[in-house]
């Protein structure tokens, strides 16, 4: 049974503290008074945390969905779409952008349920051992949303448990490095308080090995290789203890009744098929990416251009499982040329084996996994590379990822020499690497931005989404919702290029 139950029954219970006070007071402490007595308290105030991320307006639809469409990956199919999505894909978005206001107060809503069972960690009386090990957990959840938030959008506010009530309303940004150095101090506490794996196998609940992930990536973002390597590695020498591993078929990753307790996944977010009290649970990628017109009725929305399709190796198993590139119209198979409305293969990873689903592929019975160890591969590589060139140690790991990929066959090959003839060229390995394996995954836009390759991506001569409106002085950053700096000019100056 998927773990998301118990979140969803505390979500129901408790009503999610509140959402009509959430949308006066977004950014606030709603803990109830007196709420957290036992450390099953504490644990339940982290299921809701948990939950609130399954909403719609998070993971849902509107921030993947925004991730996604930054991207050189996603493109839009169906232009009757509503214009908020179109405008995140075109980059002419501007601070009143409905998917930027939304997902904005729903991330801050997630912290505050983080921030408040770190409050409740601290506090409440039992077994020191135990309290670390909840405020970890807690202190992983606040670091990941946030993660999100200062790539985003960079100088940010920054709320913790301490954060005085009456300070909210006014309070000003912090700037991004400090944001980063809050983000590395929780997850140093939490790789360090939290267990290596949770009873059943939970992917759901973040481990040791979560927070050394994260840590790893969040180094990769800002540079710092040796750190990025370290935690990476740390990860590596001890996947027996985690019990993780590449999972033997790349289709499995994306088939909802095998993805429980997969030994690939790091962290997950699983979703039931079914919508719950406050939207919560309201999964939209099926049908954001679905076809339309099909049997397995889609939207069309998110849909990658005949370039992306293209540029994958017919003879790589992964652009089999990456891409839906026949369906059944009519109880027939029907190829792409013959779709009714986008005539490209569309993403299949979260439209092919959804499982339960209300219509249209709406409401499923997706995980989405936050961090897979085929990443933690590919992020020691790149930082290795970083740090001594393209090693022997370096090209294993993308060697390991490689031969999952082969699927039996004999191609991807390893990595070539020429791949490897210089960091340069072993860099530029890495980076596609990552492209083919995580397509989709909403890791594409953070590569571009972290290795500023918008100018390439989107305006050069091989881009496969061109995209003439982006400019690298204004779009490696959205703007600052406009209804928050209405309430709280204290959140000026708006980020450059959108004032």
């Amino acid at each position: 049974m998927k773990y998301l139950n118990k979140i969803l029954l505390f979500a129901l219970a408790f009503g999610t503290f509140n959402c009509a006070d959430l949308e006066e007071d977004p950014i606030g402490n709603l803990a109830p008074d007196g709420f957290f007595r036992t450390p099953g308290d504490v644990e339940m105030g982290i299921f809701g945390a948990y939950g609130l991320m399954t909403q719609e307006t998070f993971w849902g639809r509107k921030l993947s969905t925004t991730i996604q469409l930054l991207s050189d990956m996603a493109d839009i199919g169906n232009t009757s779409t509503a214009a908020r999505r179109i405008e995140i894909n075109e980059f002419t978005m501007d601070a009143t952008n409905g998917m930027i206001t939304e997902f904005w107060p729903a991330s801050y809503q997630i912290i505050a349920s983080a921030n408040n069972a770190v409050f409740g960690a601290q506090n409440v009386s039992a077994d020191p051992e135990v309290k670390r090990a909840l405020e970890g957990e807690a202190r992983f959840v606040r670091a990941l949303i946030y993660y999100h938030l200062v790539r985003l959008f960079g100088d940010i506010p920054y709320v913790t448990e301490t954060t005085p009530a009456n300070d909210l309303p006014t309070l000003s940004k912090t700037s991004e490095d400090e944001v980063y150095q809050f983000i590395i101090k929780d997850l140093e506490f939490a790789r360090e308080h939290l267990p290596m794996q949770h009873p059943g196998n939970i992917r759901s609940r973040a481990t040791s090995g979560s927070a050394y992930t994260l840590l790893a990536s969040v180094h990769l973002t800002l540079g710092n290789w040796q750190d990025a390597y370290d935690n990476a590695k740390w990860v590596i020498d001890n996947r027996a203890a985690l019990n993780y591993d590449l999972v033997p078929d790349f289709q499995d990753l994306f088939n909802s009744a095998l993805q429980d307790d997969q030994v690939e996944t790091i962290f997950s977010l699983d979703y039931l098929g079914l919508v719950t009290k406050n939207n919560l649970n309201d999964d939209f990628m099926g049908a954001m990416t679905g076809i339309r017109g099909a049997d397995k009725n889609g939207w069309g929305v998110n849909v990658p251009t005949m370039a992306v399709f293209d540029s994958f190796s017919d003879s790589d198993y992964r652009k089999a499982v990456t891409f839906e590139s026949a369906t059944l119209i009519g109880d027939s198979l029907v190829s792409y040329p013959d779709y009714p409305f986008e005539k490209r293969p569309h993403c299949a990873k979260y439209f092919r084996f959804y499982g339960n689903a209300q219509n249209e592929g709406r409401k499923t019975d997706n995980n989405y996994a936050f961090f897979r160890y085929a990443e933690v591969l590919l992020i020691a590589a790149e930082a290795l590379n970083e740090i001594s060139g393209p090693s022997a140690e370096a090209q294993g790991y993308i060697n390991q990822v490689r031969a999952r990929a082969r699927n039996g066959a004999s191609t991807p090959a390893d990595v070539s020499a020429i791949e490897a003839a210089d960091a340069a060229a072993f860099r530029a390995t890495v980076m596609e690497e990552r492209r083919v394996e995580l397509a989709f995954e909403f890791k594409r836009w953070y590569d571009i931005k972290r290795r500023k390759l918008g100018n390439e991506v989107f305006l050069g001569a091989n881009s496969m989404e061109p995209q003439p409106n982006f400019d690298p002085s204004k779009h490696y950053y959205l703007p600052l919702p406009q209804d928050e700096l209405d309430r709280n000019p204290n959140l000026l100056p708006q980020n450059a290029g959108y004032e």
